[in-house]
């Protein structure tokens, strides 16, 4: 069983400027409740027990916002308000489940997810961006289940417009094995149109084994001198490791442009017959 999981949260959030330039994105509500809260309830309802965020010094408020336990309990002392309380009771909850590594120089996702090496126990772990929503079906725990049937990686894929594939990474594809599922021979970043092996692209959902941790040591920064996760994947696949494609069910929302933001309170405010 997949238990672990590990959430990259040490980005500087530039596209959500200004709201940005004091406050964590992840913090930021969507239909009055914090982004990343979606993340963790994603993570409790696949099963996840333990949870690895990676912050930076610049983000300790995401750790505060987790360790506010004397805030919560002055206020609860005066109040007796039952919201409040149960606000309390859902950070407590989440709070068992967090550990906190750092990244404090931005140098990629690949960096960030070596940084928790120490952490991770089992074989295979899962790692969730989030910046990318995925509303009415639990992706997480859909991978997990493709997990354990095929023994392979898992990562999330979405159908997108054939004009618009040179700004995702895009799979190129093996053998279909389930009306969603497909072997992949690798990730193309940012293809050019003409030249894009299909129009499957990577969304923030990945099922990845330990052994990524020994690619990411001896990884070099590439591109924008940074290391990236899918360099090292595509290093597995060379060597044999099955990567499985997984065209999830639910709705995705992007929440790390201002308009994919503003639009993700509004696809959320729906589900809950808000009016906007």
């Amino acid at each position: 069983m997949i238990k672990q999981a590990i959430i990259p949260l040490a980005g500087q959030g530039t596209r959500l400027l200004p709201l940005t330039s004091v406050f964590a994105k992840e913090l930021l509500p969507i239909n009055g409740k914090p982004g990343i809260e979606y993340i963790l309830d994603e993570c409790i309802e696949a099963g996840i027990k333990e949870i690895v965020f990676i912050i930076s010094n610049k983000k300790k408020m995401i750790k505060n916002y987790f360790y506010s336990d004397a805030f919560y309990k002055k206020i609860i002392k005066k109040k007796k308000d039952s919201r409040i309380i149960a606000e309390y009771k859902k950070i407590l909850k989440y709070k068992k489940l967090i550990k906190f590594v750092y990244q404090n120089t931005p140098n990629g996702t690949g960096d960030a997810v070596f940084k928790t090496r120490k952490y991770i126990k089992d074989k295979y772990f899962l790692m969730l961006l989030p910046d990318d929503l995925i509303i009415k079906k639990n992706c997480s725990k859909d991978m997990i289940k493709v997990h354990h049937k095929h023994k392979a990686s898992v990562m999330a894929s979405m159908k997108v417009n054939s004009k618009t594939v040179s700004r995702w990474g895009i799979y190129s594809l093996n053998k279909k094995i389930s009306k969603n599922d497909y072997f992949i021979d690798g990730v193309v970043e940012k293809p050019d149109v003409k030249k894009a092996p299909s129009n499957k692209a990577v969304i923030g959902r990945y099922i990845l084994p330990k052994t990524i941790f020994k690619k990411l040591a001896k990884q070099k920064p590439s591109q924008g001198g940074e290391i990236h996760i899918t360099d090292a994947i595509q290093t597995l696949i060379k060597e044999g490791e099955k990567f499985i494609a997984h065209n999830f069910l639910g709705n995705y929302l992007d929440c790390g442009t201002m308009q994919g933001f503003i639009n993700s309170n509004k696809e959320i405010g729906k589900l809950w017959n808000f009016v906007w």
